[in-house]
């Protein structure tokens, strides 16, 4: 009894039993360490202070940049998403994970290559004055299809699947960076215009108060230290504008650069003075524990754990021998008018088995070598997370002083306003010296600018509040490829 492959072939029972072993058996498991979900500890609330949530409707942690109500924020950060250079080399990575993930995927079949040759060749046939010249042509198929039997290539697939989710996570990495920074370039620049226009405004006041000097001057009502005092004050604040001017322009060339344009793209769009977009009154900052599954860079760390522990499995699969299945077909004949008749046919089918013995030690080293790079991943993991933590934390933290300074400035504000007010009255009429006016100017133009910073900076902090949150990204459930499968803790 025979196993029929077609006409006139045959294979015997017991090599068939043999490839119905190994496929039944193909499908085992596979060795090195199953990849477990991380039991990763976090602290149940921040340590910082978190300020009492205000309800936002329709707030989106995916597009949070749209809390602060500034429409030309909202264009910005669209086109860099749309056109940003890192951005697109992030994607690019992506389709190189995934076309690597098809080659390991491809090691799961049989490889069949087809070919023909012809060969021409001379035989003297033993010293005879005369030889033999024949031909042969041959045209074929031959494959081979090495049993996965203890899960090398699956593990090899397992890892590369990783490496497709380590890209797609840096990919949102990516488009978290790129919102937050073109947020806080957008907002320095709005803070740099309305330094500027506080200079402006503390200038003509100063230029009026020197014109006022020196007219009492040359009334002989007042001394000349006080017209050059005032000359000087007013000097000190026109120099302030042009280095503001030249941050004001370079934020606009950054901006330029994030959605992929030359650096004076944006100048004419830009260059009109607006106010600082509006901090939305607070974050949801939520738990700790939600930020594990926000943040882009825990995400990538966690599946670099699951890469490195399949190729742990990769490497032990060389401990094992291999089983291939390989064969041949076709045609052959030293005449090519009956080169291709059925009786010309050949064919072979036989399965092998390879198994590296002796190899000096070569296989359980690369073995440690894969354990020692797991646990780097390891520790790489356990650091991003603190690290995120400590993010969110500085982040609640600056956030909420800030607020306190900027309310401090806006008192001292006023009160410097009124002081200027009272001075220059004061100083009109006689009553008092030019020094209580001119400190009254300079504390004001100091803490409007102050002001000013603050206000930008209550924004950017913000800005990385949100960026720490892991905003910046559609959060999606993991397909069930993505979903791990290891028993690491943070406290192995």
């Amino acid at each position: 009894m025979a196993g029929k492959v077609h006409a006139g072939l045959s294979i015997p029972v017991h090599v068939c039993l043999f490839l119905m072993f190994c496929l039944m058996t193909v499908a085992g498991c596979a060795v090195g360490p199953d990849y477990q979900p991380l039991q990763t500890p976090v602290p149940d609330t921040w340590a910082s202070p978190v300020p009492e949530a205000v309800p936002q409707p329709g707030l989106d942690m995916a597009r949070w940049w749209a809390a602060f109500d500034d429409p030309v924020l909202v264009s910005l950060v669209e086109r860099a998403f749309a056109s940003n250079l890192d951005l697109k080399l992030a994607e690019s990575r992506i389709r190189q994970a995934r076309a690597a993930r098809g080659v390991s995927v491809a090691g799961l079949g049989p490889a069949v290559n087809a070919g023909s040759f012809f060969q021409r060749s001379y035989s003297s046939q033993g010293g005879a004055s005369e030889g033999v010249t024949s031909n042969l042509y041959q045209v074929g198929f031959d494959a081979a299809w090495e049993l996965d039997i203890f899960g090398g290539v699956r593990r090899g697939v397992e890892a590369a699947d990783a490496d497709l989710l380590v890209a797609v996570e840096g990919r949102n990495g990516v488009r978290v960076t790129l919102a937050a920074e073109t947020a806080i370039n957008y907002i320095n620049l709005r803070g740099f215009q309305q330094q500027i226009l506080i200079a402006q405004n503390n200038l003509l006041a100063q230029q009026h108060n020197a014109e006022l000097t020196r007219k009492k001057y040359l009334a002989g009502l007042t001394g000349a230290l006080d017209t050059v005092n005032a000359d000087a004050q007013a000097a000190n604040t026109a120099a302030q504008i042009p280095v503001l001017e030249s941050s004001a322009q370079q934020a606009i060339y950054s901006l330029s650069i994030l959605v992929a344009r030359e650096p004076g793209a944006l100048v004419s769009e830009l260059t009109a003075s607006s106010p600082i977009p509006a901090a939305p009154p607070s974050v949801p900052a939520g738990v700790p524990s939600e930020l594990l599954r926000r943040r882009p860079d825990i995400r990538s760390a966690e599946a670099g754990i699951h890469a490195a522990t399949a190729r742990i499995g990769v490497a032990t699969a060389d401990l094992f021998p291999k089983f291939i299945l390989s064969g041949s077909a076709g045609f052959q004949n030293n005449d090519i008018n009956s080169w291709m008749n059925w009786t010309n046919r050949f064919w072979s089918f036989g399965p092998s088995v390879n198994w590296q013995i002796f190899n000096t030690g070569k296989t359980l080293s690369n073995i440690e070598l894969t354990q020692a790079l797991q646990e780097q991943s390891l520790l790489s993991y356990r650091q991003t997370v603190l690290t995120a933590l400590q993010d969110v934390d500085n982040a609640l933290i600056a956030s909420a002083k800030e607020r306190d300074h900027y309310q401090a400035l806006s008192t001292a504000v006023a009160a410097n306003r009124k002081a200027v007010y009272l001075a220059t009255e004061l100083y009109t009429h006689g009553q008092t010296d030019f020094l209580n006016v001119l400190l009254a100017q300079r504390s004001l133009y100091a803490s409007e600018d102050a002001l000013v910073q603050s206000t930008r900076t209550v924004s950017t902090n913000l800005v990385a509040l949100y960026k720490a949150l892991g905003g910046g990204w559609e959060t999606l459930p993991p397909a069930p490829s993505e979903t791990p499968a290891g028993s690491f803790s943070m406290d192995e």
